[in-house]
């Protein structure tokens, strides 16, 4: 299998940042990527008004009718990124990241659980003033291989990706807007971790840039191997990566290193609820 990650600078022009994902999405496919992923909110990336605004529903939205498009018509599995999702009777929206197969049809939708709502690089985000959190953990199949699919933040709670491994996922989509800060020191090193603890490939697109009106992206989007080898890694533009997933030795790696089939759930067990220490 051939993976590719999208990396954007998307703003709060729609129709620009669909213009430029679907050109980038064409040319990777042309390069053989069999799996195409699109950053977070590769669609729209704005205030949290013209977020909301700009919100749309997964059955007839703009954005997904043009990734539904370009993954029937260029027969490949798109991760369509993320985008703002209205949400029935809440006036928050979903931060929702889609998997669409070759023949245009979304066949997985995850809502991003983990809430970015952090002070970092002397920018408050409130992820959750706008945005509500999912609440399932999803993964689907792309040609006999499970993928799980996460959002940024995300990549911060190992106990996801566990869950996601253990119960069959071999590779995971993680689109991002992870900021310049953050990124910096976190980025490659997450990445790494997620792949190595759980013998599992990573695709991570990432937007890259500044937009307004505080957004500062890392950009660097990654293909991560079991073993924790970044296979392709971005340069600071907008682009694409790729690289071909060795399935075989994804299985070596798991044979040798059985890390998970090693596990002792039972060991594992909270005796009541806790909560972290602050």
């Amino acid at each position: 299998m051939r993976a590719a990650a999208i990396q954007l600078n998307s703003g709060n022009d729609k129709a620009s940042n669909l213009e430029r994902a679907g050109a980038l999405v064409a040319q990777a496919a042309a390069d053989g990527a069999d799996l195409i992923a699109l950053p977070e909110k590769w669609n729209l990336l704005a205030t949290g008004d013209e977020l909301a605004d700009g919100a749309e529903r997964l059955e007839d939205g703009q954005s997904l009718a043009a990734a539904r498009d370009w993954a029937g018509s260029l027969g490949i599995h798109l991760v369509a990124g993320s985008i703002g999702e209205l949400a029935d009777g809440d006036e928050r929206i979903f931060n929702t990241s889609c998997l669409i197969d070759r023949s245009g049809e979304i066949v997985a939708a995850y809502r991003k659980i983990h809430m970015f709502d952090v002070e970092v690089g002397g920018v408050r985000y409130e992820e959750s003033a706008r945005e509500q959190p999912g609440e399932e953990i999803v993964s689907a199949d792309v040609d006999g291989v499970q993928l799980g699919l996460t959002i940024c933040y995300d990549l911060r709670f190992c106990e996801l990706y566990r869950i996601l491994a253990v119960a069959g996922a071999r590779m995971f989509s993680i689109p991002s807007a992870f900021t310049l800060a953050t990124g910096r020191d976190h980025w490659d090193v997450l990445l790494r971790a997620r792949a190595i603890e759980n013998a599992a490939f990573v695709v991570a697109p990432n937007q890259y840039g500044e937009t307004p009106p505080h957004y500062s992206s890392y950009g660097r989007s990654a293909i991560v191997d079991p073993w924790g080898v970044v296979l392709a890694q971005a340069s600071d533009t907008e682009g694409f990566i790729a690289a071909d997933l060795d399935l075989a030795a994804q299985d070596r790696i798991r044979e040798s290193l059985p890390a998970l089939a090693n596990r002792r759930p039972a060991a594992y067990r909270w005796s009541d609820p806790v909560e972290a220490a602050i």
